[in-house]
């Protein structure tokens, strides 16, 4: 139980923040402080809750590891569960400040009304874009995740640096896109609260869950190899 009520608070904690520094202060920090903000809530979570949970705080990362063989199937699923709702906490409480400012507010990272930083495609950008984006940016995050934590060959007590710096770099990549997801709860908690986002929600499950799956394969290739090399060494 301790450890979904840490994945479901680290989650509410994920939203309410890093998608807190875009609606709040999007205009003030732009693209790269939004990424950064992402980076540095999932830095603190990790060594925050990562000796309880793992800080998987998103559903692409609770599958990688369990495909993986890190953890059973009806943990997964606690997991997920738990950060759905986190998300949606989350999503409530920055719906909260949204509602409470008033017109003078210079509120930032708006797609439409009342959306809170959610994941919607940008002028321009197309469902096939997004979801190749979603799809490679996840492979690439959840290929750090399963490297910086593994036993044998992971990062120690840097992971979460590692973790966290690789978020921060592909929101930067992905915000001009879809507002970046590579999380289906990070989407799942503000789409409650602005409905006209899910809509292309469809995208920002499938294209992490995707990215996850081939990371997945990508690592025991990887790291099978890599075991390898240090019998034979």
């Amino acid at each position: 139980m301790r450890k979904y009520l840490a994945e479901g608070v680290g989650t509410m904690f994920l939203v309410l923040l890093a998608c807190g520094s875009a609606v709040l202060a999007g205009p003030a920090i732009g693209v790269l402080g939004i990424g950064l903000c992402f980076g540095l809530v999932l830095i603190c979570l990790c060594y925050c809750i990562g000796n309880i949970s793992g800080c998987h705080v998103n559903p692409a990362v609770s599958l990688a590891v369990w495909l993986s063989g890190r953890m059973s199937g009806k943990e997964c699923v606690g997991y997920v569960i738990s950060q759905l709702i986190g998300a949606a906490v989350g999503g409530a409480f920055l719906y909260l400040l949204y509602k409470s400012g008033n017109d003078d507010y210079n509120f930032g990272g708006i797609t439409g009304e009342n959306s809170l930083a959610t994941n919607v495609l940008q002028p321009g950008a197309t469902s096939g874009m997004a979801l190749i984006t979603e799809a490679l940016l996840t492979f690439f995050f959840v290929m750090i995740v399963l490297g910086a934590t593994d036993a044998k060959v992971g990062a120690g007590k840097f992971a979460g640096l590692a973790i966290g710096i690789g978020l921060g770099l592909v929101n930067i990549v992905g915000i001009p896109v879809d507002n970046c997801s590579v999380n289906p709860a990070r989407s799942f908690g503000p789409a409650l609260f602005s409905p006209d986002a899910f809509g292309d929600f469809w995208i920002m499950v499938v294209g992490p869950c995707i990215g996850a799956i081939v990371a997945v394969l990508c690592w025991k290739a990887v790291s099978g190899y890599i075991n390898k090399q240090a019998v034979e060494g």
